[in-house]
Formats: C-alpha cells, structure tokens, sequence
C-alpha cells in the first residue's frame, strides 16, 4: 500500500527531525541546515549528509560521499529501507557517519 502525501511528509519530518536531535546531541562540530524539506548535514572535515524528500516518488533520499541512496518506508516494519540494498536507513548512516566523520554514532531510534 502506497503512503498518502501527508503520511510522508509527516514521516520525513519526524525522521530529519530524528537526525538534528541525534546529530546536536553527538558532541560532533556540525552544521546542520533545514530549509524547504531539505536537511544538509556538514562535517568538520567538510563532508555532508543532504537527506531531501522524493515526494512524486515518496522516497527519502539520501546523498553521501559514498553515493545516492533512495529510501522507501516499510509501515510493517516502521522503517527506511534503501529501494537497492535492502540495508536500513539506521545501518547505513552509522556505517557513512564512521567513514566521513570517523566517529560511532547510533541511529536505531530513526
């Protein structure tokens, strides 16, 4: 079953706001940045996270130094899977914030 829009939106925004919170609380020197559905995380050492909404799509995207990742939700399971992968939203960003920001970070909450 395919999410309405306002179920997305609302999914989305509890999911950036998720990440700000994980983000402000790590002790990490980062910039974080919201603007029109746009969350770009920048890292001390320049790197980013961009996570930004695919609403035609009802995708979460997220891009990294590693690549582009698009993310569907599993309302079963009440999470974000990548659509290529299969690996959870929570699973990779630890794995990309290790390798751009080399520090152990955990996203089980999102």
């Amino acid at each position: 079953m395919s999410l309405t829009e306002a179920r997305f939106h609302d999914l989305v925004d509890a999911t950036q706001q998720s990440l700000e919170d994980i983000f402000d609380e790590s002790g990490l020197d980062v910039d974080l940045e919201n603007s029109a559905g746009v969350l770009t995380v920048k890292f001390e050492n320049g790197s980013q996270l961009i996570f930004s909404r695919q609403e035609p799509l009802r995708q979460l995207w997220l891009a990294a130094r590693s690549g582009g990742f698009h993310f569907d939700y599993d309302e079963e399971e009440k999470r974000w899977v990548c659509d290529s992968s299969d690996e959870l939203l929570s699973e990779m960003l630890a794995r990309i914030t290790l390798e751009q920001a080399s520090v152990e970070l955990d996203f089980d909450e999102i």
